[in-house]
């Protein structure tokens, strides 16, 4: 279990302040699959900085179990590290390394033994659907195949906490709807704790079980995608709604 608590961060400058999260709280439970939806400024990529300990807040804290994510250092922060796996918007693959080596890449870094690196490599590359593509390079690819291999890096350190930052805003209706299906099939598999992060309903409808909507920083509604959805109260959610069905 994830807890959220009172988690601020505001950025300033000579000219201006922002703050970027306003006192949030939440409890993620394990095995949750939960989309945090916002408009553009409203905080996600801040609070994805934060679960994924990139970076610390002004206050408040996130605690895995009874773990305190923020007082941790040195090998003890690594560790916790390898224990959440980022999917990001723009691949972030390493183009002169092959799909195989591109997946193994976290498991080398610590030394993992090579025989248990191939073994769990090939494991996730068919889990991904890439059968076939081990020694080909992320030039070579399409972009579902591209997210597919940053999908399966992710994961390769078996995570108890899959993050997903705008994990489809690049693709196109065909290939995201095979990233969803491939994100509910890991879901299902492993029951690793999913969290998306994005601006689209359509994504969280899709997938998700819970819903947060943000806006300005805040929190502003909280529950399951049905209820979330089908009787909106914050004027945010109701926006995020109308814009989708002008889009429709």
């Amino acid at each position: 279990m994830i807890r959220i608590e009172k988690l601020t961060k505001t950025y300033k400058n000579d000219q201006s302040r922002l703050v970027a999260l306003n006192n949030v709280s939440a409890t993620i439970e394990q095995g949750e699959f939960l989309g945090i939806i916002g408009s553009s400024g409203a905080g996600k990529s801040t609070l994805i900085r934060h679960l994924s300990l990139i970076e610390k807040p002004d206050d408040g804290t996130i605690w895995l179990e009874d773990v305190d994510l923020f007082q941790l250092k040195g090998r003890d922060l690594l560790r916790m590290r390898r224990q959440l796996g980022i999917v990001f918007q723009g691949y972030h693959l390493l183009e002169q390394k092959n799909v195989f080596d591109n997946i193994a890449f976290p498991l080398q870094l610590v030394h993992t033994d090579k025989a248990k690196v191939k073994d769990r490599v090939e494991e996730l590359i068919s889990l991904v659907g890439l059968s076939g593509k081990a020694h080909a390079f992320p030039a070579q690819l399409s972009g579902g195949q591209k997210q597919r291999v940053a999908i399966a890096r992710a994961l390769a350190s078996s995570p108890s906490l899959l993050l997903c930052d705008e994990p489809t805003s690049a693709l196109d209706v065909v290939t995201t709807k095979s990233i969803l299906d491939l994100l509910v099939e890991i879901h299902r598999k492993t029951n690793v704790t999913i969290v998306i992060i994005t601006h689209e309903i359509s994504v969280v409808k899709a997938v998700c079980q819970r819903v947060i909507v943000m806006n300005e920083g805040s929190f502003v509604e909280d529950g399951s995608v049905k209820q979330i959805f089908s009787a909106p109260q914050h004027e945010m959610t109701k926006l995020l709604l109308s814009y989708q069905e002008g889009l429709l």
